[in-house]
């Protein structure tokens, strides 16, 4: 079995994350520059935060004499220097588009340079020198010595071939830039549209096309291929003025907050839990919305791929393909026999494997994202029983804790598989924990669209309603981001198979009974009160998904090595947790079974084949429907401009709280005679195309005449934008500005009343409120956070001091005190959205004696209070004197001694707390590790600007100093 990147071969030699400015956007991706026999490459990867093994990047740039890299100047891309400090760089390469990234302005983004200058010397120095009169390919220039940085009002700096002079990249039109020739405009338009998109001989790649009214669920696969035209770089202004900034009731405030361009962290912790599968966390930026839409040739391109898209079924017939989909939780074991009566059971091969994994790893260290040494185990046991009459390739591997997902594809199929992007979902607590969530693959086989999940749901009886709010967690969260593509949810593809232990039980609670029912064979008798099955029937979760017919066993729980149901103490109720689903047209199921002859865990694995009918492309068809559409647009748009007309233009959103979702709705229709583009666009001087609590989807589309789409406009303010709005900075207030392709400006008001928080308020001005929050009047708790005077409940003057910690953090921890030592799986079991809310309402409207809701959501409403601190408990400029005592229990308990006051009580008071429950262990599965690891995340956080140089070497040095103080003795 060959590796897919053939790992072993190569050395990655530095690797550092960027930002691809692309479609005026904003994604992360990783770079790696990789080394194989003396050939070096560079990788871009566009999912960095995934855990994955033996990573595929999506597109492979060979550092060869086509190679340019270059420094682009800052004058040249309006950056406002005041948000923005990063390094932007611009790199072109063979049979590779043109690409835009920004870097930190760093060390180590130097020391990449450098790096990629230096592999740039070797690969020169071996070229052939070339003859006299010969041509040059024009490339940038390379200097001997290290990029220095980044300047204002300097030119760009060029990291390339010193052969020839350099040349600007920052203001030419594209024709300039190109080595087609403006006089090519005297060809006939289609033979030139087809030469430059290149539909005749290149079909290495499809393109996902927009989405609209039309196809808001599954995603229509467009055809093959269209390359992108060369843009025209034009400066925007919008085509209308701006009509004047709402003024808010109480005072005015200006519209532009004090930081407009941080970017609120829909994906990160666990603010985003909640959030629909709408939300997309890529701020829009000027520069790139000019670059793709405001040129006449991306405004085609992207037109044309939609119409190419609309008349898909013209030029593609279904072909069957044999999919094979495997879930297994292994209990944490190491394979002990051949997995062939697995995997390989079935006379004929399938043409794809999909096969998911669960609890690969049990160790407490894993939970949070650490190495599993099993994975490799693994691996190899799958590589070695893959079906015989077949030779399969690896696509990809992705991996969180103990949830595995590796996707093989038959060798003669590897050609037709593109696209591909793994990633992965955290619904543990805070969403920090993998122990729980989900991991994905997708990927576009020959011109279908698939995305495979593996996801392991909450677990115990009771908890169903924990498991399908984890379903919807995975759905709204999981996101796609590829290079040319808009974000991609699970359900923006033609088919999806989810798989998994979904540990969803029986509701029949007596063992004895349920076993009786199997030795008689009534299965169907029992999946009558299937949990999953009655979540489904009731739309509550898995509602678009469908089941085949299951005629075997449940799969869990036997004891260990054998066929026996649990004889454990626990005795746990036998049931149907590891199941198989899917959604998407011209999918059978062939099979579905388990298979009793593994016994390696205390779960049987399942197996299900699907025969798919997958779109391929006729060629000849499609190259005719292209040429219709060019030739229908060439007709079109000199006669006709694009119109729309919007139903509603103000928006006011009452009531604005932390963490409460707020939507909106209205219709644009397309009420003129062409087809039209519109999209959302930053105004001028800003990056993004809306403040961080508010998004808009879709954010930009496709309108056919006479078409209606429905806009939705959500408010949300996540631990990111709170302390702003808590401390007056930021108002409810924002204007957007959708933009139409070749067409005019509309402009949208929001406003809304924002209700302050206790989540997002400093320490300090905490224990200076006797009062809840919300009886604060807006203007004294403004002044209260700028000021240290002291805002006291109405009575004498002997309560001028301060509280010693804040009131809030003392009613969480009393409750967990009194009420949760023993609660089994503190602090790792999730809490439940609505009663989190209602947890955060109440202490910020009242002082209650005690709060309703679970213990599972105090302790998380807890860990969400600390991480909303706008300094955290152990303060920013200590962060780095705190890594390096770690070491040293003495210099640890000096560095708490010098903390501001409040901080320093509430470490204390969280320490003690912590020692208490370690003494529960026994009961509420906790360790000094787990704790450690948990909560130095959150109270020993870096500073802003060191975020995303946090080494794991750092991240462990917090942990040690929590655990110091966890494992001292009483004293204190």
């Amino acid at each position: 079995m060959e590796s897919s990147l053939g790992i072993f071969d190569e050395e990655c030699l530095a690797t550092v994350k960027v930002q691809e400015l692309r479609a005026g956007q904003k994604e992360p991706r990783l770079l790696s520059l990789i080394e194989r026999r003396g050939e070096f490459k560079l990788g871009v990867l566009a999912t960095p935060d995934a855990v994955v093994s033996h990573p595929v990047a999506e597109l492979w740039i060979p550092i060869n004499g086509h190679f340019e890299i270059v420094r682009e100047a800052e004058e040249a891309l309006l950056i406002n220097l005041s948000v923005a400090s990063g390094i932007r760089i611009r790199i072109k390469g063979e049979r590779a588009p043109e690409l835009l990234f920004e870097l930190e302005d760093n060390d180590w983004t130097q020391t990449f340079l450098i790096q990629v200058t230096s592999a740039q010397q070797q690969v020169e120095s071996k070229l052939p020198k070339p003859k006299a009169m010969e041509p040059l390919a024009q490339t940038a220039l390379r200097g001997e010595v290290p990029i220095p940085p980044q300047r204002a009002n300097k030119p760009a700096n060029y990291v390339g071939s010193a052969d020839n002079p350099p040349r600007s990249t920052s203001a030419l039109p594209p024709n300039l830039n190109n080595s087609r020739s403006t006089n090519q405009t005297n060809t006939d338009p289609v033979q030139l549209l087809a030469s430059d998109f290149g539909f005749e001989d290149n079909f290495n790649h499809k393109v996902e096309e927009k989405k609209n009214h039309q196809n808001r669920i599954v995603a229509v696969r467009e055809p093959p291929p269209v390359p992108p035209l060369p843009p025209r770089k034009a400066s925007y202004a919008p085509s209308n003025p701006l009509p004047p900034t709402p003024t808010p009731k109480e005072r005015a405030i200006s519209l532009q907050t004090k930081d407009n361009s941080r970017p609120d962290s829909f994906r990160s912790g666990y603010d985003s839990t909640d959030r629909p599968t709408s939300w997309c966390d890529s701020p829009t930026t000027n520069s790139m919305r000019q670059t793709m839409f405001s040129s006449q040739a991306g405004q085609r391109e992207y037109l044309i791929k939609h119409r190419l898209g609309k008349k898909e079924n013209e030029y593609v017939d279904l072909k069957t393909f044999r999919f094979f989909t495997g879930t297994w939780n292994v209990n944490g074991q190491a394979p002990d026999s051949g997995l062939e009566p697995w995997l390989c059971c079935d006379a004929e091969p399938p043409d794809i494997y999909a096969l998911g994994f669960q609890e690969l790893d049990l160790s407490t260290e894993a939970f949070f994202y650490m190495d599993s040494s099993k994975e490799q185990l693994w691996v190899e046991a799958m590589e070695r029983s893959l079906h015989r009459k077949a030779k399969y390739k690896k696509v990809r591997i992705i991996r969180l804790v103990g949830m595995m997902l590796v996707v093989f594809v038959k060798k003669i199929h590897k050609n037709h598989i593109k696209e591909v992007a793994a990633e992965h979902v955290g619904t543990g607590i805070m969403g920090k924990m993998g122990n729980k969530g989900g991991v994905a693959v997708r990927f576009v086989f020959h011109n279908t669209s698939f995305c495979i999940v593996n996801s392991h749901l909450a677990a115990h009886v009771e908890d169903f309603e924990r498991r399908n709010q984890d379903y919807k967690d995975i759905c709204a969260r999981m996101t796609f981001h590829l290079l040319d593509h808009p974000p991609l949810s699970i359900v923006k593809h033609d088919v999806v198979i989810w798989l998994g232990d979904l540990n969803y039980r029986l509701f029949l609670y007596d063992s004895a009974e349920v076993k009786q029912h199997i030795s008689q064979n009534e299965l169907k008798k029992l999946q009558e009160v299937d949990q999953l099955n009655i979540q489904r029937q009731t739309k509550r979760a898995f509602t678009d998904f469908m089941e085949g017919e299951i005629n075997f066993l449940p799969t869990y729980k036997y004891d260990p090595k054998t066929d026996r149901w649990d004889s454990s103490g626990k005795c746990r109720v036998p049931a149907w947790c590891d199941r198989i689903l899917w959604r998407g047209n011209n999918v059978q199921q062939l099979k579905y079974r388990s298979h009793m002859e593994l016994q390696t865990s205390d779960h049987k694995p399942v197996s299900a084949v699907f025969s798919v009918g997958v779109k391929v492309v006729n060629d000849q068809r499609h190259k005719k429907v292209f040429e219709e559409i060019v030739r229908a647009m060439d007709r079109m748009e000199n006669d006709f401009l694009p119109s729309v007309t919007l139903d509603k233009r103000e928006f006011a959103f009452g009531n604005v709280k932390f963490r409460q979702l707020q939507k909106e709705r209205f219709q644009i229709t397309n009420d003129g005679q062409v087809p039209c583009h519109f999209a959302f666009i930053p105004k001028l001087n800003d990056s993004q195309y809306c403040k961080s609590w508010l998004r808009a989807e879709p954010s930009d589309g496709f309108l056919e005449p006479n078409e209606i789409l429905e806009i939705y406009l959500e408010v949300y303010v996540s631990k990111d934008s709170v302390t702003l709005l808590n401390s007056g900075e930021d108002t409810i207030e924002d204007i957007l500005v959708l933009h139409l392709d070749r067409g005019k400006d509309y402009f949208i008001t929001i406003s809304g009343n924002y209700q302050p928080s206790c989540f997002g308020t400093s320490l300090d001005t905490l224990c200076r409120m006797k009062k809840p929050i919300r009886e604060i009047p807006i203007t004294k708790l403004i002044d209260l956070e700028k000021s240290k005077v002291s805002f006291l409940m109405d009575g004498a003057s002997t309560e001028d001091k301060p509280l010693k910690i804040p009131k809030e953090v003392w009613i969480l921890v009393n409750h967990l005190f009194t009420r949760s030592c023993d609660q089994e799986d503190l602090f790792q079991t999730p809490g439940l959205q609505e009663e989190l809310q209602s947890i955060i309402d109440c202490l910020d409207t009242s002082i209650p004696d005690s709060i309703s809701g679970c213990n599972h959501s105090v302790a998380e409403a807890l860990l969400i209070f600390l991480e909303a601190l706008p300094e955290p408990v152990v303060c920013y400029e200590l962060y780095q004197r705190c890594l390096d005592c770690a070491h040293d229990s003495r210099l640890c308990k000096q560095l708490i001694s010098q903390l501001p006051r409040a901080h320093r009580n509430v470490f204390r008071y969280l320490m003690a707390f912590l020692k208490e429950l370690l003494k529960h262990s026994h009961n509420n599965n906790l360790t000094a590790s787990l704790i450690a690891t948990l909560f130095a995340s959150l109270l020993i956080r870096p500073p802003p600007k060191l975020m995303g140089r946090q080494t794991p070497h750092d991240r462990q040095k917090s942990i040690d100093f929590i655990l110091g103080f966890l494992m001292a003795g009483d004293e204190e």
